[in-house]
């Protein structure tokens, strides 16, 4: 049996101890949506752009389905369920009244979203008065206390799954601040009370509450009235916790796209300092590559996902191997067998901890020794009581010397030394910028070190050098050439956007794909500007001389490159074929139809229109050049 050597020892991709797999696995997170849909919603509305006026109820049912387009790019793994409350019907597993669990078919209350359910959510406003329908659920005269019942609905609903392995969260969108405002005296007190213990009895089973609150146009949403209680607010955090602001839709949606993309926690890591003094940290991906999502093999019957199985036959019987086995790895004239128990026991090098190794100044760590992206480490005691005080005593005295800890992470997939750097906590007027903690980065060993070289043409040759015009000549164009408050934030991944956009319009069988904008595209009426244009032919000048330009003229005339010969073959095979076809009668007899995309291209390519898309795209393109 061979099995590729260069294979033998490459790690898995879902290795138990590979930190993407770990997170892949134990951050799912579970959501509940829980929407007030009082009358109130339904009368107050925001402004929206040049477009009428919106209601609240439509901004949040529209940023919960843009939330749900978007998840395949967060993760696809997350679960989410939809819950109104303050309704007329009500649909939910502990039959309480104005609580309307809102599904699809063939889908749990909790569950992956599906294609139906986000262009359902989409559409719900047309049907929402006459299927569900609006009422305010706590009056006066009566014990009835639908946020109470949502509450309940929404713990019930994320019973499923542990709190170590997923996050659970409430996002509470409503624009009441004072739920109980209609009712007065011992009744009022009683409500709110029970109302803030299941709050409090659902934070104790790991779930967080948080509130997207929508202000009405005659005044502010007071989040002190009474959600200050419920999500604990009190001094600095009061202050800071900013009502929303967002009265436009697209406002809303970026503040509900922010809180969904937050930082989840990749494992825990034992960190041992020295003489048996060890401390436990939480470890966060700050950047990690941004994939399409993987390939779900499925049954062309019953679109059921396959399982796929792996078995060995003997190349000399043709029988199916039983049992496990083993792998060899040449060495010499031999071939070296191990058995999978033996690789597993050579691949673990350590026991997983993170071991101290010293301190060295914050200089002798250069830019270029970061392997790959830097893992952010924060102390827990959770395990470890008194973690924290001992990482804040090492935080502060790193930052104070200037040094950075060396320390070797023997993960048994790739053991690497890395370099602890201290972050010192950045707040502004906002809030916390930059939070406290350490970046734990990747340094390589003098295996992975490539030495530089300067290959000159001979070595009586003297390697050329900018004279001082040609660097001022540079720096100028660089000047104008400078992007104004540059971010990474600023840019998606085009690629990606335009995979998402197509495989949204397919499954939301929509007719037209959403229009992507592709900010990596040169800014070309910025660079078309006299300052710039002048500055970049100075440039030229300087570099290349006056003459630069003819001299390229000339060698492009002397030979032209064989892709011109074959573009300009085809051109004028083009021209000639089209000729054969009379178009205009074509066009006006409804006979373009019958013609191959190779016979319409005809047409396209000797009138240099675009060649892209369908049969049904050409035709509309020929018929517009046509003016038909």
């Amino acid at each position: 049996m061979e099995i590729d050597p260069d294979d033998l020892f490459r790690d898995d991709e879902d290795d138990p101890d590979n930190e993407l797999f770990q997170e892949r696995e134990s951050t799912r997170e579970l959501v509940v949506y829980l929407v007030d849909a009082s009358p109130k919603m339904f009368t107050t509305t925001c402004p929206a752009g040049d477009r009428k006026d919106d209601t609240h109820f439509h901004v949040a049912v529209s940023c919960i389905a843009q939330s749900l387009k978007t998840q395949i790019i967060n993760n696809s793994y997350d679960e989410v369920a939809i819950c109104f409350f303050n309704t007329r019907e009500k649909r939910n597993l502990q039959d309480l009244n104005g609580v309307y669990v809102f599904n699809v078919a063939d889908r749990e209350y909790l569950d992956r979203p599906t294609a139906r359910l986000i262009k359902e959510i989409d559409n719900i406003e047309e049907s929402f008065m006459s299927k569900i329908g609006s009422q305010y659920g706590i009056v006066s005269g009566s014990r009835e206390n639908s946020l109470y019942n949502a509450l309940w609905v929404a713990q019930a609903l994320l019973r499923k799954g542990s709190a170590k392995t997923a996050d659970k969260r409430v996002l509470l969108f409503t624009n009441e601040d004072d739920p109980f405002g209609s009712i007065k005296g011992v009744i009022k007190t009683d409500m709110m009370r029970t109302t803030l213990q299941r709050t409090r009895d659902a934070q104790d089973l790991g779930i967080s509450i948080e509130l997207l609150p929508l202000s009405r146009p005659d005044s502010d949403f007071n989040v002190s009235t009474f959600y200050s209680d419920l999500l604990g607010l009190k001094g600095d955090d009061l202050a800071r916790f900013i009502p929303a602001a967002g009265e436009k839709l697209e406002d809303m949606k970026d503040q509900l796209r922010k809180r969904m993309f937050k930082k989840r926690l990749i494992r825990k890591i034992t960190f041992s300092i020295a003489n048996g003094l060890s401390i436990q940290l939480s470890s966060y991906a700050l950047i990690r590559p941004t994939l399409p999502g993987a390939i779900t093999w499925l049954d062309s019957v019953t679109n059921r996902p396959l399982k796929t199985e792996r078995s060995f036959i003997c190349a000399d019987t043709g029988a199916l191997v039983q049992g496990s086995a083993k792998r060899f790895q040449p060495y010499m004239t031999e071939n070296i067998k191990f058995s999978v128990e033996e690789l597993s026991e050579i691949k673990r090098f350590s026991t997983g901890h993170l071991r101290l190794l010293g301190f060295k100044p914050l200089n002798c760590l250069k830019e270029f020794h970061n392997l790959r992206p830097s893992t952010f480490v924060f102390p827990t005691d959770e395990e470890l009581i008194g973690s924290t005080c001992i990482f804040i005593a090492l935080h502060r005295s790193m930052l104070r010397l200037k040094r950075f800890a060396v320390a070797f992470y023997g993960s048994s997939s790739r053991p690497q030394l890395v370099a602890l750097v201290a972050q010192d906590e950045i707040i502004s007027a906002g809030g916390q910028v930059e939070p406290p903690g350490m970046h734990m980065i990747y340094l390589p060993y003098s295996e992975d070190i490539r030495n530089t070289e300067e290959l000159h043409t001979g070595s009586n040759v003297a390697p050329p050098h900018a004279n001082d015009d040609q660097t001022r000549k540079a720096a100028a164009l660089i000047k104008r050439f400078d992007l104004k408050d540059f971010s990474v934030f600023q840019f998606a991944n085009p690629a990606l956007q335009r995979h998402y956009a197509v495989l949204q319009a397919l499954a939301l069988e929509e007719d037209e794909i959403p229009e992507i904008k592709d900010e990596t595209v040169p800014d070309e009426e910025g660079m078309s500007r006299p300052a710039f244009v002048s500055a970049l032919e100075e440039f030229k000048q300087s570099v290349y001389g006056d003459n630069y330009e003819e001299e390229n003229d000339a060698v492009g005339n002397g030979k032209a490159s064989e892709t011109s010969k074959k573009r300009k073959a085809v051109s004028e095979n083009a021209v000639k074929e089209s000729g054969n076809y009379d178009w205009v009668d074509l066009a006006d007899n409804g006979k373009l139809k019958d013609l191959t995309v190779t016979q319409l291209k005809y047409y396209l390519t000797a009138n240099n229109l675009p060649l892209a898309g369908k049969k049904e795209a050409l035709i509309s393109r020929i018929l517009t050049h046509m003016g038909k």
